[in-house]
């Protein structure tokens, strides 16, 4: 059996804020979610979680997922996986896999090839390294001819091994029978006083065992985060990953000023986003598209032609064709079908919407199920909670809905309805009607002259 053991006890004191470090977020995903992605896109899923500071918080993050393990006291990262020996201690037949949670970019191909080499080699142990030009702050790797003779941190290293450019991403693979034993003869003898996991690879040389390194082109393996500053790096670094992806799979950026796309969206060729767009999720963006400036784009299924001017949409459905904006919110469980046409500050929450129906300006419709080629006039509003329940409305086809018309759920209106401009419906009305619903009208002549007795000349004359 393959296992993991990620570290995430650190306290991050640098952030300066209070939750562990690993789920500070990258575009989107905690930095330890982009760890555990990555493990079981290279199928090692029986994982264990090395916690610290704030636990409690890491454990409320995978709700269950994945067994949890206390580091009590931070004494280096030996001593963290030390902490996982009686995890580890149910299968020592296989391989263990140990990496950083808070160093996003380590990938599944890494550490499937990393692993594949590991077996090859018969390896005890097997380094993930990385080559970098300025190796400061990083632990050196030692080699021979016959493979890695071991780890030297830089505190403790000599000026000749602080020359050497090849580094320890902080990531291993252990045959796991020789990491418990290494395990045992650890010591803290050492600069900082700690358990350096590196001081395995010296442990198993000395009991006869083989270590190698994989040297991995992936440089960004080693990028971990110990303030915003570092945070802020890494998601610059993985927003423009992201972008780069999709100009190479065809869509159009004009300038990629507060564009932020999360991994796992997908977009068609010819779309064009825009500036300030965030698009979040597992949200698909079909062909031809012109998303912003300044989307809001959640976990939606976006289809093809659809142009989109500030709009926030979340969890919802919008057809081909589509024309929504500006300053315009899709809440959730919306289904805005093909050719509609929403204009500024609407609101569409739990709807669908029928083809070719035209919502133009100052409209909230919630809970509804409207059918096609109906018009909303200026100032509708279907009145949906009446402070214990929430209703429906159904509005069918043709339907014309003059300004200020309040739809008092649950109503419904038929196929061809009108409604008069200020109606207020609570009642089903049949196909081919106008509602009409209006008080007599009152007039008051003189009113305005008794109000302001003695004041109209004075404002006339200003």
């Amino acid at each position: 059996m393959n296992f993991g053991v990620i570290l995430a006890g650190g306290k991050g004191k640098r952030m300066k804020a209070n939750r562990p470090k690993p789920l500070f977020e990258v575009l989107g995903s905690p930095m330890l979610e982009w760890v555990i992605r990555a493990c079981e896109n290279a199928d090692v899923k029986e994982l264990c979680v090395v916690k610290g500071f704030c636990g409690e918080q890491i454990d409320e993050y995978l709700g269950g997922r994945y067994e949890t393990v206390l580091q009590a006291e931070q004494k280096g990262t030996g001593h963290a996986v030390m902490q996982a020996a009686d995890f580890l201690a149910k299968d020592t037949t296989g391989n263990t896999l140990v990496l950083c949670g808070d160093a996003p970019f380590l990938d599944a191909e890494t550490i499937a090839q990393a692993k594949a080499q590991h077996e090859a080699e018969g390896n005890a142990v097997t380094v993930i390294t990385a080559k970098l030009d300025d190796p400061t702050g990083y632990g050196r790797i030692l080699r021979t001819e016959n493979g890695v003779a071991g780890i030297v941190e830089q505190k403790d290293a000599t000026d000749e091994q602080r020359a050497i450019c090849e580094i320890n991403s902080g990531a291993y693979w252990f045959k796991t029978a020789a990491l418990l034993d290494a395990l045992q003869s650890l010591d803290c003898e050492n600069a900082a006083g700690e358990y350096y996991l590196t001081d395995t690879v010296a442990i198993l040389l000395g009991k006869g065992e083989k270590a190698g390194a994989y040297c991995t082109e992936n440089t960004d393996v080693i990028l971990g985060a110990n303030s915003q500053r570092d945070l802020l790096e890494l998601n610059t670094i993985a927003r423009m990953r992201v972008i780069d992806k999709h100009l190479d799979n065809g869509v159009v950026f004009t300038c990629t000023d507060g564009i932020t796309i999360e991994p796992d969206v997908e977009i068609g060729a010819g779309t064009a986003i825009l500036a300030g767009t965030i698009l979040r999720g597992k949200t698909t963006i079909g062909e031809n598209c012109n998303i912003g400036p300044n989307c809001i784009i959640e976990d939606c299924t976006v289809e093809n032609g659809v142009q989109l001017n500030y709009v926030q949409a979340y969890k919802s459905t919008i057809e081909a064709n589509v024309k929504i904006g500006p300053f315009v919110h899709i809440r959730p469980n919306s289904h805005i079908k093909q050719g509609v046409k929403i204009g500024d500050f609407v609101e569409i929450k739990n709807s669908t919407i029928g083809e070719g129906t035209a919502v133009a300006h100052l409209t909230y419709v919630g809970d509804s199920d409207v059918g096609k080629k109906v018009n909303f006039g200026c100032g509708t509003v279907t009145v949906n909670y009446d402070g214990i329940i929430k209703s429906r409305c159904v509005i069918g086809d043709n339907c014309f809905i003059g300004c200020n018309t309040n739809l008092v759920a649950p109503v419904k209106l038929g196929k061809y309805v009108y409604t008069a401009a200020g109606t207020t419906v609570t009642k089903d009305v049949p196909d081919y009607s106008l509602a009409i619903d209006r008080g007599a009208m009152t007039v008051k002549e003189g009113y305005s002259l008794k109000k302001f007795s003695g004041k109209i000349e004075y404002k006339d004359k200003k």
